[in-house]
């Protein structure tokens, strides 16, 4: 090997990749550079940045900088990776839609729960995105969003129900504004622990990212951290150790209603991350810790469901409304529960 072909040889070795662009907004406050990134980038926690900053895979205004650093309105992060950035072509997969409405500038879907809506770290394939590239052509995408044609919003992996799917970019540009402006109407259905001592009631606190646990959201009612939120429920159906409750969002935070209705003291029934894949409330016998875990095996997640989707036509201007029933899985726990309850009444 020549001296020159070696030299090219270790360039491309010691090539780094950016993965990461990041121009920080005129509105953000002082933050330190690990803090920002590990809530900015999914699956990065503080740890991995901090060691990222070390070896020199993050740039600030192409320069390097230590964890400590602060950023300022203005600054671009560069976050640099010895292999290339993952292709953001999302490949069509032939996996059946569930189309409740369809015109020629957008489309309502129901979502199974379980299909992950666009891919990401750990679901490359079988989402909501393969399917949509599968069963339509130029879907447009976001600026900043590569990878996620046509969507305009998003639910959780195991939340079933509606999403609105864009077919050209003035619609997603519409539909994106009326999201923004929170004139969207959107409910939830949701089976609780609990009953809640009032009938309804408005959450209003900050979601952000927790600090003991990046996989999950935290409620900072003093907004102090994270974003704002607002949830406003009533209760549906109460049925002694839980309750049926509906959700509508004046906000779209990540996670918000599993987190404000956890912060109130009735988790999502089954939700693993915040605590609802436990008995809450109810009784010690055998018999009903037997009858709670029977209704996990028939709802083996987060008993919640996008229920409605209502907005204005990006093109005709008329006022939409959507609405799904309550999957199998949820219906039959419900029916199981107003059973119990009748039983032993």
């Amino acid at each position: 090997m020549s001296e020159s072909q070696e030299e090219d040889l270790n360039q491309e070795e010691n090539e780094l990749f950016e993965h990461h662009k990041i121009v920080v907004d005129p509105g953000q406050t002082s933050l330190r550079i690990d803090k920002f990134l590990s809530e900015k980038i999914g699956n990065a926690t503080r740890n991995k940045v901090q060691q990222a900053m070390e070896t020199g895979n993050v740039l600030v205004n192409g320069q390097t900088k230590k964890s400590n650093y602060k950023i300022k309105a203005g600054d671009v992060i560069q976050v640099m990776m010895a292999a290339p950035p993952r292709d953001t072509e999302v490949y069509p997969e032939d996996i059946p839609l569930d189309i409740i409405y369809e015109d020629k500038f957008l489309l309502v879907v129901n979502k199974p729960a379980g299909m992950v809506v666009h891919p990401a770290h750990g679901n490359w394939s079988g989402t909501l995105a393969n399917a949509l590239v599968h069963h339509f052509q130029d879907l447009p995408e976001m600026k900043g969003n590569e990878g996620r044609p046509g969507l305009v919003h998003r639910i959780d992996k195991d939340t079933s129900g509606l999403l609105v799917i864009a077919k050209e970019e003035e619609t997603m540009t519409h539909l994106a504004s009326q999201f923004f402006h929170h004139s969207i109407e959107r409910s939830y259905l949701a089976l609780v622990w609990g009953e809640p001592e009032e009938d309804e009631g408005r959450i209003e606190g900050h979601v952000g990212r927790s600090q003991k646990d990046r996989k999950t959201m935290d409620v900072f009612p003093d907004g102090s951290y994270g974003k704002h939120a607002v949830t406003h429920w009533r209760v549906i159906e109460r049925l002694r150790y839980v309750s049926l409750v509906e959700c509508k969002l004046e906000t779209g935070r990540t996670h918000q209603i599993r987190a404000h209705m956890k912060f109130i003291g009735h988790p999502l029934f089954n939700d693993a991350m915040y605590g609802g894949d436990k008995i809450r409330k109810g009784t010690q016998f055998s018999k009903y810790k037997t009858f709670v875990q029977n209704c996990f095996t028939l709802l083996p997640r987060q008993a919640l469901h996008a229920k409605s989707l209502g907005f204005i036509h990006p093109k005709t201007e008329v006022p939409l409304f959507f609405e799904s029933p309550l999957p199998e899985d949820m219906e039959s726990v419900l029916e199981k529960w107003r059973g119990y309850v009748t039983y032993e009444s």
